[in-house]
Formats: C-alpha cells, structure tokens, sequence
C-alpha cells in the first residue's frame, strides 16, 4: 500500500475564503476587475506598512513591472542575488538586460552587502552604473536590509525587495517588502498564503503601483476604444483570486506561528546532532520560517548526507527539496558575472527543505520524525 504523500508544502484554507468566493460568483465580478482587488490590495498595503499595492499573476510579473517601471533598458546592469528562486532574475532578461549576481553572506543566507559593494564598485570601473539592485528574502529570513539601503543610498541605485518568501517577516517590526523602493510577494500554492497564483507589487510610490496597475492591464490609454501607446501585459490578479486572498490574510499570523512551530519541532529533534545546522535569527530579525531548511555536513556526520536524508524521506513518500540551486551555476547564467565568497555553492550542497506546511498534522510529523531518527540513528 503507498502512503499517503507528505508535501513540502501545501496550499491551507481557512473558512472565509470560500464565502468570498461565493461572494464573487453572486455578484458576477469574475474578470481582472472587481471589489475583493481593490479591497485586497488596501489590507495588503496595510499590512506590510506601505502606501500602495498592486495585485497581479505573480510574484515574478511583479519584479517584471517593478524594471519596467524603474526604465530598465537593454544592457543595463541589475545587480542580483544568486541564491534564489529563478523568478528573481528571469524578469531581467524579459527587459534583454545583464545580471550581474551576487552571493551570500553566513548569517541570513541572503545577498552578502561586503560582496554587493564590490559589485558596485566593479561595474562602475567598467563604466556601468547599476540600474537596479534585486535582493531576496529566502525563506522566510530576512535580508540585510539597512546595510543594503544605506548602498542603495550612497550609490543612488534603487532596490526591488523580492519578499515572495517572507510575508509576516520582520526586521525590528518595520515589513520585509517596505525597506526598497518596491516589494514583491508570492501568492503561489505553496506560500503562506495562497491565491492559487498570484502576487503583489508594493510601494511607497502610489504614482508607480498607479503606473503598474495600467502596465499589468495590456496598457490600456485613457480612451473610449482601445489605444495602446506602450507595451502593457495581462499581469492582472483577477477578483476571484483576490478573494481568496482576503480571506487567507484573516488566518496570516496562524500560518506563521504554525511554520515556526514546524521550525522549532525540527530543531528539537535534530538541534544536537554533529553536523546538523539549523538557521538561526539575528537579534531583531523575525523569520515566517517559510520552509524549515537545515544544513548536513557529511564530514561532521560520519558520511550521512544531503541526499542520504532526501532519499530516505522520500522512500517513505515524504517530500523534502534542496536549496535553491545559485544563479550563477545555472546553464542560462553561464556566461553572467558573479560575485561574493562561493558560500551559496555550499549551501546548496549541503541543503535541505524540510516538510513545512502549517497544514502539518501531528501524525505526519511523527512519521518525519520516525525516518529522520532512523537516518541519524536517534
């Protein structure tokens, strides 16, 4: 008999959702248009502490719009983070611009600010000034916003903070997606809040996220017919989905207590074993703990590894992921430059993503817990 999967991370309804749902159906508003948009974007913009939101397909339609918005042209250099998800940096090749990557620092496993500099200043002895800085928070764990800022500053390049991972994170209470001159959140299916798809573009700039809603709805000029006078795209979130996502933004702090949780069973089960390194959180950071990910040196372990661990999980039908594969060791990548220490290159050799849905029964953790033990001889 096959068990029963145990996903990495799976979409969790609450009970508003549906209503809302059925709200939208009632009042026939199943188009790019309607009240649960509007209304999600406020509360969006409200949570995260900025002025404006614009909800649209997804997270990496938002980064899209966010270069279009900032006037990102063919060759133009944007610096960005080489630990990521490929949505990160896929929107700059959309605009036919360079990236230019850069690696991680230790204690967040986000863009290292010494590295990002060094970046900076390379580009300008080649005579390129940097047109945009992408930084990530993966995970769930923030970035080093104020040192990356205070660059941003002293080298007037404007950042696109890519909080796709990191809704309900915090450094110090101020929102990860309020500290660069936009944020962008994921409402894949395997976020903390779902809109099946989807995602947001936020700003202090209500003029851009204006300028964003009119890129995002095929750049539709001010007329009776249809005139364009610009590229637009069909990025716009539709009011079906954005009820869903009123309502999985009423049960947000559940899903981040219920993640952390999951974080926290898994560090005391593994915590003490030689070789095993967990995440933790610099003083004043706040994690959502997206996904709990640990690091395995099979040189500590006595030879257990990464894969070993993968393999066993997944024998018994329980999903688990390495980390993001860098950037910069991509094949679409390759001829991109980098820089940095190579510290993502070990992360992803010696990462794993554990199961964290906050959908998580305690049975299922058990049978987690069951085959990690056996793996380590627990």
């Amino acid at each position: 008999m096959i068990k029963e999967r145990i996903l990495l991370s799976s979409p969790h309804m609450g009970e508003e959702e549906l209503k809302n749902v059925q709200e939208a159906f009632a009042t026939n508003w199943i188009s790019p248009a309607g009240p649960f948009i509007s209304l999600f974007e406020e509360k969006l913009a409200a949570y995260c502490g900025t002025k404006a939101a614009a909800v649209v397909q997804s997270g990496t339609a938002a980064i899209h719009l966010a270069l279009r918005i900032l006037n990102i042209q063919q060759d133009d250099v944007v610096l960005c983070q080489s630990f990521t998800f490929i949505g990160s940096s896929n929107p700059i090749l959309y605009e036919k611009a360079t990236p230019v990557f850069v690696d991680s620092e230790k204690e967040t496993w986000n863009m290292c600010p010494q590295a990002l500099e060094e970046a900076i200043v390379d580009s300008l002895e080649k005579g390129q000034q940097p047109k945009a800085i992408i930084v990530v928070h993966l995970y769930g764990m923030p970035a080093k916003m104020p040192e990356i800022m205070a660059l941003s500053q002293k080298y007037d390049i404007p950042v696109i903070e890519d909080a796709a991972e990191a809704l309900g994170s915090t450094i110090k209470g101020k929102a990860c997606g309020s500290f660069g001159d936009f944020g962008v959140l994921s409402f894949n299916g395997n976020k903390i809040i779902t809109t099946s798809g989807g995602g947001a573009l936020l700003s202090n700039n209500t003029e851009a996220i204006a300028k964003a809603r009119f890129l995002a709805t095929q750049a539709k000029d001010n007329a009776p017919h249809y005139q364009h006078s610009e590229i637009g795209y069909n990025y716009r979130m539709s009011n079906v989905a954005a009820a869903i996502g009123v309502g999985q933004l009423t049960v947000l702090a559940e899903r981040v207590a219920a993640r952390r949780a999951n974080h926290d069973f898994y560090q005391a089960l593994l915590g003490e074993v030689k070789g095993v390194y967990f995440l933790l959180e610099p003083e004043g950071y706040f994690s959502n703990r997206w996904l709990s990910c640990l690091l395995i040196d099979p040189q500590q372990t006595g030879g257990i590894s990464r894969e070993d661990v993968r393999l066993a999980l997944e024998k018994e039908n329980i999903e688990c992921r390495p980390l993001w594969k860098p950037m910069h060791l991509q094949p679409l990548f390759a001829e991109a430059r980098h820089y940095g220490s190579n510290y993502s290159e070990e992360l992803f050799d010696l990462g794993l993503c554990l199961p964290s849905g906050s959908n998580l029964t305690d049975n299922q953790k058990q049978q987690i817990a069951n085959q990690l033990k056996n793996v380590f001889s627990l």
